[in-house]
């Protein structure tokens, strides 16, 4: 791996943790809580796709909650 290719992949990782940051801070904000969130392990191995976001799982509570937020949000 050189060293532009390396330089660029811990750009994306850190913009994906950013990403990842933001949207947690935002739920929280909104009392909305996805355990699960993080980054998805296999986009950080891939040479060919960027850091990828997962939102992961949540019970029913959880994602009504975060329905509600949205809709009240698109309103």
């Amino acid at each position: 791996m050189g060293t532009a290719h390396h330089s660029k992949a811990v750009a994306q990782l850190r913009d994906a943790e950013s990403a990842r940051d933001e949207l947690r801070d935002a739920l929280t904000v909104a009392d909305v809580l996805l355990p699960s969130l993080g980054l998805e392990p296999v986009s950080l191995a891939s040479d060919y796709l960027p850091p990828l976001v997962e939102l992961g799982r949540c019970n029913p509570d959880v994602a009504r909650r975060l329905a509600e937020v949205l809709r009240r949000r698109a309103t």
